[in-house]
C-alpha cells in the first residue's frame, strides 16, 4: 500500500486553519478570564460599598440608642443620628443597582430587607416626632379646662408610644448588621470592624467584632 502524500498547499491550509483555531481558543479563554476578573472586582467594590454603609449605620444606631437613654429621649442629638442613618440609606438607594454585583442571593436579600426595615422604622420615628411637635404646640395654646385637651393628650401619648416602638424596631433591625458584615467582609477583602474599634469598648460590648 502506498503512502498518501500531503501536498504543500494542503499543509499550508491545515497550518492556517490550526493557527486560526488556536488563536480563537486563546482569545476566548483570555476574554473569559478577563470577565471573571472584572466580575470579581465589581463584586469586591459592591461589597465594600454596602459594607461601609452598613457599618456606619450600625455605629450611628448604637450611638443614637445611647443618646436616647440620656436626657430627652428624642431630643436633638438622638434625632441627628436618625437623620444621619437616613442619609446613608439615601446613598444606598442611589446605588441599589450595584447590589446585583453581589453573586450570593442570600447576601443581596439580607442587605435589601434590612435597609427596607431600617428605613421604614426610622421614617416612622421622624414622622411621629413631627406630629408630636405640632400637637404639643396646639396643646400649649389650649387652656387647662379646654374640652379638646384630653383628646389631644391621648393622641400625643399614642404617638409617643408608636415612636418608641419604631425606634426599638430600628435597634433590633440594626443588630442584624453584624452577621451581614461577616458575609461581606471576605468579598470586600476588608475589615469592617475598624470603625467599631475606634469607639469606646462598651458601645459594642455585646457583639463580637466582624472580621475580614
Amino acid at each position: 500500500m502506498g503512502r498518501t502524500m500531503i501536498q504543500p498547499d494542503t499543509e499550508t491550509l491545515l497550518a492556517v486553519v490550526l493557527g486560526a483555531l488556536l488563536a480563537t481558543a486563546g482569545g476566548f479563554s483570555e476574554r473569559q478570564v478577563e470577565r471573571m476578573v472584572q466580575r470579581r472586582e465589581k463584586e469586591q467594590s459592591a461589597a465594600l460599598l454596602f459594607g461601609e454603609l452598613l457599618s456606619a449605620m450600625r455605629v450611628m444606631m448604637r450611638l443614637g440608642n445611647e443618646a436616647r437613654g440620656r436626657g430627652d429621649p428624642y431630643g436633638p442629638v438622638t434625632l441627628r443620628f436618625v437623620r444621619s442613618i437616613l442619609r446613608e440609606i439615601e446613598i444606598y438607594n442611589r446605588n441599589r443597582e450595584t447590589l446585583l454585583d453581589l453573586r450570593n442571593p442570600r447576601v443581596r436579600a439580607g442587605v435589601s430587607v434590612l435597609i427596607a426595615r431600617l428605613s421604614f422604622s426610622l421614617d416612622g420615628v421622624g414622622d411621629a416626632t413631627g406630629e408630636i411637635t405640632s400637637l404639643e404646640r396646639n396643646l400649649f395654646a389650649l387652656g387647662d379646662g379646654d374640652p379638646a385637651r384630653p383628646a389631644l393628650e391621648r393622641s400625643i401619648a399614642a404617638l409617643k408610644e408608636a415612636r418608641h416602638a419604631a425606634f426599638d424596631f430600628a435597634v433590633e433591625t440594626a443588630s442584624e448588621i453584624t452577621p451581614l458584615l461577616a458575609s461581606l467582609a471576605p468579598l470586600a477583602r476588608h475589615d469592617f470592624g475598624a470603625t467599631q474599634s475606634a469607639l469606646p469598648a462598651d458601645v459594642f460590648e455585646d457583639e463580637a467584632p466582624s472580621g475580614a
